[in-house]
């Protein structure tokens, strides 16, 4: 490659992670080349600074080099034989080395769409039981790839997908309908998914086993040095590393040992030299200095990092920390407790005590936090992690804040009926509940719908019977039939004519069905508040931009459409309301209900007529 091609290459590179956050650099050049190569030769692209020009014009044109880039190839059990020496050798070892009711950590480095995941949750659950499964197990699952972790979480597989499953456990842990298998519920809340750069991010801690299957081949000899070292320190100790069958540990003797070489599994070992410690590392012997620990804090990451001493002063903070909290290198040395931050956004020293006490990490989920002078409000997760030396010594406190802010603001937008449930519990898989009330919301149509499949068949039957009855008098049939026809003749007339009556009334009139759909209408009603009748038409009436109060109207219709007493609802009321001019407007509105032949209710008539305007 021309030196020119050269720095248009890194160019490219460059703007991918400006714009989007990717940072390829660190991954197999030659691998990049060819697979961009191959988008340019689709597009008849001749460099890489024509492709730079295309995705500023085409935007979705990164979703396809991302799908090129970020081969997401998995399957449960990949490699059956390997999984089955997990399972008999590595899992069993884990829960043995646990005390009865600790908890279990597990992390999946580049889980792709989550089969892997879940293989290990089944995995897991079958080895300690279900029960214990919930209360003991967490396992996260991460990847670079936001569409493949988006499919993760749905945990909905087709049947090609399942195809490595057994059977029993396909019985045991999925629950099929239409062709697709979704991963229990009340298991899902134990596998996290979230996004994580491994050339950037910090590493999951404390993990007593780590899946890294066939991720290590995509980056170059320097950056899968540098993912070693994180993997070895996100690794209790013991800790277990399962790699997939092209990969190896070379030059790692001093972190790593083979368990068993052929199935790529191996156990940490060692502990990683002062000079390859990171700068998140929470791990700091007793006699670092301050100078060392002020060095730590400067590597700057998108998690904002304090530690404490033994002392409860304050001996670490990252450059995240600095400008989030307003701290400065003065602050160094102080006591916590003295510092805001020990208790805005959130109480931390009962916080921080449980932790030293229970020697365990303590985590709080969705704390609210209006910064002074900002004018939105942010999410934060906390963790409070007690740090140990090697001899399991206490030599401190981390102290870490995940911004969440993002997230939250996803499910608010798609949960703007539940805004009631923005304070409930969540251990970073709003994305996961988000997806989870789409598939509910669908298993709920797909309800209704076989509601009134069996209806259907339940007239097909009478029909049946009815024929069977008449099929000796097939004249007799015959005249019924004419004089059905010519009834359902009559009433679409009828339906016309009444139709035709309500649009030509002068006042606002408009007709609903149960749904509270919009059946019908007037011309009074487009005059009033400025929607044509089309636009109305087969809308919800609560959904429409006009001037009306419709949450207060909404609750009455509902009592109408529900075939209420008489006395429980009222036939009429007066509201204030804003016409399409913007004027406010007295209104008198009443209600009355379309009853169908059999006497239920099929909907209501709502006649709204102007009176004085309202007071200003």
């Amino acid at each position: 490659m021309i030196p020119a091609d050269e720095r248009d290459f890194d160019d490219l590179l460059a703007m991918l992670k400006e714009t989007r956050g990717f940072d390829f650099t660190g991954y197999k050049r030659t691998t990049l080349m060819r697979r961009i190569a191959r988008r340019l030769e689709s597009l008849k692209l001749r460099d890489y600074s024509e492709y730079r020009d295309y995705l500023e014009l085409e935007p979705e044109e990164f979703n396809r080099l991302f799908d090129s880039l970020l081969i997401n190839v998995t399957s449960f059990f990949r490699d059956p034989v390997a999984w089955q020496v997990l399972r008999e050798r590595v899992v069993p070892a884990i829960v043995a080395g646990k005390q009865a009711g600790k908890g279990i950590r597990v992390w999946s480095a580049g889980c792709a769409t989550g089969e892997e995941a879940y293989s290990l949750a089944m995995i897991l659950a079958e080895e300690i039981g279900v029960d214990e499964f919930k209360d003991r197990v967490k396992i996260y699952a991460t990847d670079l790839d936001e569409q493949a972790l988006q499919v993760a979480r749905s945990a909905s597989y087709t049947d090609r997908q399942m195809a490595e499953v057994p059977p029993e456990l396909r019985d045991a842990y999925f629950e099929s309908s239409g062709g697709l298998h979704a991963f229990r519920r009340d298991l899902r809340r134990q596998v996290i998914f979230g996004r994580n750069d491994l050339t950037r991010d910090a590493p999951i801690s404390r993990v007593d086993l780590l899946l890294a299957r066939n991720t290590l081949m995509y980056f170059n000899t320097e950056t899968q040095l540098n993912i070693v070292r994180r993997f070895h320190f996100a690794l209790a100790n013991p800790g277990y590393l399962f790699l997939g069958k092209a990969e190896m540990l070379l030059n790692h003797s001093d972190k790593f040992e083979p368990l068993d070489l052929r199935m790529r599994l191996f156990k940490k070992t060692g502990t990683a030299s002062s000079g390859a410690r990171p700068a998140w590392s929470s791990a700091l012997p007793t006699h670092t200095t301050l100078g060392e620990l002020q060095s730590s804090a400067l590597a700057s990451g998108p998690v904002a990092q304090l530690g404490l001493d033994t002392n409860g002063r304050l001996a670490l903070v990252n450059s995240r920390a600095e400008m989030l909290f307003s701290l400065n290198p003065r602050d160094i040395g102080r006591p916590f407790q003295d510092l805001e931050v020990s208790y805005r956004p959130v109480e931390l020293r009962s916080v921080i005590e449980q932790a030293q006490t229970e020697l365990r990490t303590v985590e709080l989920q969705e704390i609210i936090w209006q910064r002074s002078g900002q004018p939105d409000v942010g999410v934060y997760d906390v963790s409070v992690v007690p740090l140990q030396n090697g001899d399991g010594d206490l030599v401190g406190v981390g102290i870490n804040f995940y911004d969440v802010t993002r997230y939250r603001r996803l499910r608010d937008e798609l949960e703007q009926a539940n805004r009631e449930l923005e304070n409930a519990y969540e251990e970073l898989q709003s994305l996961n509940e988000e997806l989870e009330t789409t598939n509910e919301e669908l298993q709920s149509t797909n309800e209704e719908l076989e509601t009134t499949n069996e209806e259907l068949q339940s007239t097909n039957e009478e029909l049946e019977t009815m024929n069977e009855e008449l099929q000796s008098t097939n004249d007799e049939l015959q005249q019924i039939n004419d004089a059905l026809n010519a009834r359902s003749d009559e009433l679409d007339k009828a339906n016309a004519f009444v139709s035709a009556m309500v649009r030509s009334l002068g006042d606002a009139v408009a007709v609903v069905d149960t749904e509270l759909r919009v059946l019908i209408w007037s011309p009074g009603a487009e005059e009033l508040w400025g929607v044509r009748a089309d636009e109305a038409t087969g809308q919800q009436l609560t959904g429409l931009d006009i001037g009306l109060p419709l949450d207060n109207l909404a609750a009455h219709l509902r009592a109408l459409v529900g075939d209420a007493e008489p006395r429980d609802w009222p036939d009429g009321m007066a509201v204030d309301a804003v016409n399409r001019r913007g004027r406010a407007t007295r209104l008198s509105i009443e209600f009355s209900r379309m009853l169908a032949e059999d006497g239920r209710t099929a909907g209501v008539i709502l006649l709204m007529d102007v009176l004085d305007p309202a007071p200003s």
